[in-house]
């Protein structure tokens, strides 16, 4: 398959090039030429099948054609060594819980699947100089990625994440690691971080001194792979009877989750209706309602991870969906929540019904709460962190001491190592080069 860049103005990119250059030459993100179908009937046996199986099944469908079937499914049973439990929380809503991976958050599988994959692309290609992946993270995505790639060989990982904006425990997850991996402390918000990554990706200069790539969501490789979770979420719910009238809730930052739900849709899985929750960095929820774009700087609010003001993957919703206003309102919701409202679902959720909220999810609950699902439509929201990553936020609004799961504690005994940065490029390039 070939991939082509949003701007139009890229020579075509097979999949290995895709994945390693990360950006196309225009500064656009790759999109397949074709999505490929997966047949209704076998979308039917999925409920039948594991979470490995339908990932493979989902894989194979994507990417098959571009290597060997056989190293394809080993890398997702590498990747997918765990399961994410659809748990009903009351009435027709559920929660897809997306954190029981490596860093206990939703973008495990993109990172380990993409770190995997661009592994056998450089040993394929026989790269003789290291492959630099350059990441920005507004909280779970450098764990995940650093996680994913630690000790992968003929990779160094840099992680650029801004200033005092991420939760104690996420940077403890990418800075305490060491071997292979970079933290950069930047001293700005998250669209600064992801704006040296992409300026990076143009300049002639450090293009000529290293090999670069990305596994922030702008990487086929990374939110791809995130379409698995929307399979295996209708496939538990199909085993039940409720998958027939499917809403998806997604808490929106990047925009890369949600995407990858709408390319499952385009694959044919039977999906309603979408939803994207936002926090009051709301340019999506903005447009939804003007029709007009208008990215502006990210707030800090209480769900750090969707502290974005310029969200990049909205480019590939735009291509999706025709560049259609019309069509992307027609298909997505949108709903905003302040600190004060996140604090008050998380309160009223757990005092109901005693399931603990983080923040992000919070978003997707109440946001499924204020469209008010008919009573033949089931809502599933993705409860996309462990609570625990952001234990300051939530004991303080639940006046509670919730417990760290054991495999955070054993990101918190590491000494943390990181460089800091202003958000200006040259100083960046600098220590690049």
């Amino acid at each position: 398959m070939k991939y082509y860049s949003t701007n139009k103005q890229a020579p075509l990119a097979n999949l290995e090039e895709a994945v390693i250059k990360s950006l196309a030459g225009d500064k656009g993100l790759y999109m397949p030429e074709q999505i490929p179908s997966i047949d209704k009937n076998v979308i039917a046996t999925m409920k039948n099948m594991s979470f490995q199986e339908i990932a493979d099944t989902v894989a194979q469908a994507f990417f098959g054609e571009d290597m060997d079937p056989q190293s394809l499914s080993d890398i997702v049973k590498d990747t997918l060594s765990f399961d994410v439990p659809v748990v009903h929380v009351n009435d027709n809503i559920y929660s897809l819980e997306l954190f029981h991976g490596p860093t206990l958050a939703f973008k495990d599988v993109g990172a380990r699947f993409m770190a995997r994959l661009s592994s056998y692309f450089i040993l394929r290609k026989g790269l003789n100089r290291e492959v630099n992946v350059l990441v920005a993270t507004s909280g779970d995505t450098g764990g995940a990625v650093a996680n994913g790639f630690l000790g992968v060989p003929g990779i160094h990982v840099f992680v650029l994440y801004p200033k005092g904006k991420v939760s104690p425990i996420q940077e403890c997850q990418f800075t305490t690691l060491g071997k292979n991996i970079t933290s950069l402390e930047i001293d700005g918000t998250f669209d600064d971080c992801q704006a040296l990554v992409k300026a990076a990706f143009v300049d002639d200069d450090l293009n000529k001194h290293m090999q670069l790539t990305s596994a922030n969501s702008i990487n086929v490789a990374r939110f791809l792979p995130q379409s698995f979770y929307y399979f295996s979420a209708y496939a538990q719910l199909d085993r039940i009877g409720r998958a027939d009238e499917l809403v998806f809730c997604v808490p929106s930052g990047n925009f890369g989750n949600i995407t990858a739900g709408l390319f499952a849709y385009k694959m044919g899985l039977p999906i309603k209706h979408f939803i994207a929750a936002n926090n009051q960095n709301d340019v999506f929820f903005e447009y939804l309602q003007t029709g007009k774009y208008n990215p502006r700087p990210s707030v800090e609010t209480y769900a750090n991870a969707m502290d974005v003001g310029n969200p990049s993957n909205f480019a590939r919703i735009l291509d999706l969906l025709a560049n259609s206003h019309k069509e992307i309102a027609a298909l997505i919701s949108g709903y905003r929540y302040t600190n004060e409202q996140i604090a008050d679902t998380m309160c009223y959720v757990y005092n109901t019904y005693k399931y603990l909220l983080d923040p992000h999810g919070a978003c997707g609950y109440q946001a499924l709460a204020d469209y008010q699902l008919k009573p033949e439509e089931t809502g599933i929201f993705l409860e996309t962190a462990h609570p625990a990553k952001f234990k300051e936020t939530v004991d303080r609004i639940l006046h509670s001491d919730i417990e760290i799961p054991a495999k955070l504690q054993e990101f918190m005994k590491g000494e943390k190592k990181s460089t800091p940065l202003g958000k200006d490029f040259e100083g960046f390039k600098a220590f690049l080069m």
